[in-house]
């Protein structure tokens, strides 16, 4: 007699298109890491020898062909610092109008579409754009002020969309429990949905940091300085900057040694990965904190 559990030729074929699936998808997550594994190997041998304290520690030397990079890792620093100060709490705001009190009317349709339309503009839309808002009209000048303004305006769409997804994820249960409780809206958005949509806020901080510590030209023509002998001591003075100083030693420097840019490369890499490390670290914290 035949087993009602038996295996059957349905059962089979499901199984060997589960196989097939599943190598398949691996197949594909291996091809997409193996580019990255090649460039950071790459990078770590052509590196041999030039990753060293004083690397890190002193000022550039002899036309920047000696030395080390401490300005432009210190002016990074200070650019990524005060276009995340810039553009996060603005995209929040943004985005807890969008998704909290807007109404889907024709102005937050004509709202979004601004905010598609400002991711898709290129990098040196915006550089131009930083010169003549930041540097002119305002009269910032060329520094770390107008540079991570423009970095911020650039990256603003990132928050905004990301901050809204996370929002949007909360349970709308949540919110009417409390609005029966007798909470205003905004208390409801204080306490209960922004605590429980963090994580999804720092998604949108991490990819902006990834973006922001890249990005050559909109800091070539608003604060990012070819060389400079000290160490910026406020927002308002120009700064030296990795994404930069990689440009300029990679091509407009003669006797560059060979390993040279690609400790430059290697080192800034470094500097996003630990940058997102530390907040996917806070992120996951706060996401095993999460009662749903």
């Amino acid at each position: 007699m035949k087993s009602t559990f038996a295996t059957t030729d349905l059962n089979v074929r499901n199984r060997r298109r589960e196989r097939f699936l599943q190598l398949l998808f691996g197949s594909i997550t291996v091809t997409l890491i193996l580019p990255v594994l090649i460039i950071l190997g790459t990078l770590i041998v052509k590196s041999e020898g030039t990753l060293s304290w004083v690397f890190f520690t002193e000022y550039p030397k002899n036309g920047m062909t000696a030395g080390g990079i401490f300005p432009a890792l210190i002016g990074t620093l200070w650019l990524v610092g005060v276009a995340l100060i810039a553009s996060v709490p603005l995209g929040v705001a943004a985005a807890i109008y969008l998704s909290e009190y807007a109404e889907d009317n024709l102005f937050t349709r004509l709202i979004n579409l601004a905010i598609i339309n400002l991711a898709g503009v290129p990098s040196i839309v915006h550089a131009l754009f930083g010169v003549g808002a930041f540097v002119l009209f305002f009269k910032l000048g060329t520094s770390i002020l107008a540079a991570s303004l423009t970095l911020a305006i650039m990256t603003l769409p990132v928050v905004i969309v990301s901050t809204r997804e996370s929002l949007q994820a909360v349970p709308q249960s949540f919110r009417e429990a409390c609005w029966n409780m007798g909470a205003t809206r905004w208390q409801t958005i204080w306490r209960i949905v922004l605590p429980n949509s963090i994580s999804g806020i720092l998604t949108g901080v991490i990819l902006e940091v990834s973006r922001t510590v890249g990005e050559t030209a909109p800091i070539m023509f608003t604060g990012a300085a070819f060389f400079l002998p000290f160490l910026p001591s406020s927002v308002f003075d120009q700064t030296m900057a990795m994404s930069l100083h990689l440009y300029v030693i990679s091509t407009q420097v003669p006797n560059v040694p060979e390993g040279l840019p690609y400790g430059v490369a290697l080192t800034l890499i470094g500097i996003v990965m630990v940058l997102n490390s530390v907040s996917i670290a806070f992120r996951t914290y706060l996401r095993g904190k999460k009662k749903w």
